[in-house]
């Protein structure tokens, strides 16, 4: 649970001089009450109000998944300048890295949604993310690989029929069912670990229930899911970029019944995907 900052006010005069049981005094102040102070120290990750490293600051020394809304439980801006005492999700415009990690800065709470990562010493303006923080994770992992587009059906040109898995040639589900054997080699199905995974639209809920984990976060080699429209639709990710739009290989969205390869986004729309399982 976050402290208010209330609390926290209180934590760091017991951190002090604070009597626990048995008399003795408690040392030292908890880390992120320590940290917040309103000044980028080394090895702190900082938002700043304004572009350019402007305004009120707001420092940290760990990851954190939940900045609040409302004060006083938000986390807010303490330094000195413009946005002081604001809370400081969705209201960031530019930050600095000065943690020795790759700090990555998300859209939603939580760790999800689209992302953008803040390497090591680097001072960014937000831009797509300006104003739109609401969690962020310092030491991620950027490396993630990728796979080579590749057309590598095996049954290209099919319109009709159904696969060794169980799904129609042609549409993204079979596509996507063969990269999972293929790439990934998982020996999946229409009814792999007893569900049916049927139409697009399904697919993250069928992982779900089969105990395989399903999030908002995409890394190369996950089964992106759509679940907008009728049937929804799958795509394998390749690739994964720094500003957090994923590559995908995919069947029949582009082109009818035929490959693809392009860049999309995480999200709702159309064009986007809101759900990725990982499988590995």
């Amino acid at each position: 649970m976050m402290k208010t900052t209330a609390t926290k006010r209180v934590l760091g005069v017991l951190g002090v001089a604070g009597v626990v049981a048995g008399g003795m005094l408690a040392q030292g102040a908890p880390a992120q009450a320590a940290g917040r102070n309103g000044v980028c120290d080394s090895g702190e990750f900082c938002y700043y109000y304004n572009s350019g490293q402007a305004g009120s600051v707001s420092d940290f020394t760990g990851s954190l998944a939940d900045y609040g809304t409302t004060q006083p439980s938000c986390y807010d801006f303490k330094g000195a300048g413009a946005g002081k005492g604001k809370c400081i999700k969705n209201q960031a415009a530019s930050a600095w890295n000065r943690t020795s990690k790759t700090v990555r800065v998300y859209y939603n709470s939580n760790y999800g949604g689209k992302y953008l990562d803040i390497k090591a010493g680097a001072k960014v303006n937000l831009g797509a993310l300006k104003n739109q923080n609401a969690s962020h994770k310092i030491g991620v992992s950027t490396g993630g690989g990728s796979y080579t587009p590749k057309d590598d059906y095996p049954y290209k040109g099919a319109t009709s029929g159904v696969d060794p898995w169980n799904f129609y040639k042609g549409q993204c589900t079979s596509f996507a069912a063969w990269t999972v054997n293929s790439r990934l080699g998982i020996k999946f199905s229409n009814s792999y670990k007893g569900q049916h995974w049927g139409n697009a639209i399904n697919w993250d809920n069928a992982a779900r229930a089969a105990g395989i984990p399903v999030s908002g976060t995409p890394k190369a080699g996950d089964i992106a899911v759509r679940n907008s429209g009728t049937y929804g639709h799958v795509a394998f990710v390749t690739k994964v970029n720094s500003n957090g739009t994923v590559e995908v290989d995919e069947y029949n969205f582009v082109h009818k019944d035929a490959y693809d390869h392009r860049t999309a986004s995480v999200g709702s729309g159309t064009n986007s995907f809101d759900a990725f399982i990982h499988f590995k």
